[in-house]
């Protein structure tokens, strides 16, 4: 079993599994840009922050990204990381609640309202907030409000489709599984992908 430890030669071994992704990324940030200054939105952070939002991650490449990010923290910084960490895996998933009446927790990695893990955050991190659209093959196309600080409603929609940044991580991920033998289905918040490494 391969952990998801930042080792060198795991990275080499495999031609830098990262690579693709951080393209992918860039292309998710700058359409993301682009959109966001049509709507002349500026996310300064909210009572709704999208970092009290609970988010679950699916991709291993995501997973191991984040965590060769974190490796490169300093060592007071992870052990704070990993403590909070903790605290939020257990009043999240506490047996005495339901996920739909918590109260929202912030992300361990947000420290002041900037995330420490900034270039390293997942793909739905990264896309959040803006109105969209995605297109499953043989279904009606669904669409996202965006987040309530943008005033959305109030503005003409502008087309933004996450369709090809799902159909690109798809790839990626199972290049990644393929290469890395990861065969089960993997469902986790950034609290448990920096836990469980």
């Amino acid at each position: 079993m391969i952990l998801f430890h930042d080792r060198k030669d795991m990275i080499d071994k495999k031609d830098n599994p990262f690579k693709a992704l951080k393209t992918l990324y860039t292309a998710m940030d700058q359409t993301w840009n682009k959109i966001a200054a049509d709507y002349h939105f500026l996310c300064n952070g909210c009572e709704d922050n999208c970092c009290n939002s609970l988010f679950f991650h699916h991709t291993y490449i995501e997973k191991a990204y984040l965590i060769h990010g974190f490796n490169m923290l300093d060592k007071d910084q992870k052990k704070t990381i990993l403590y909070l960490a903790d605290i939020y895996i257990k009043k999240t998933f506490s047996k005495n609640l339901k996920i739909n009446t918590l109260k929202k927790i912030i992300c361990p990695v947000n420290k002041n309202g900037q995330c420490l893990l900034y270039p390293y955050r997942p793909m739905i991190c990264r896309l959040h907030g803006l109105p969209h659209e995605l297109c499953k093959p043989g279904t009606q196309v669904l669409k996202g409000p965006g987040c309530d600080a943008g005033l959305f409603d109030d503005k003409p929609y502008i087309k933004f489709d996450r369709t090809p940044f799902y159909q690109q991580m798809t790839q990626i991920e199972i290049k990644f599984r393929q290469d890395f033998n990861k065969t089960r289905k993997t469902k986790e918040t950034i609290a448990q992908m920096l836990i469980s490494q």
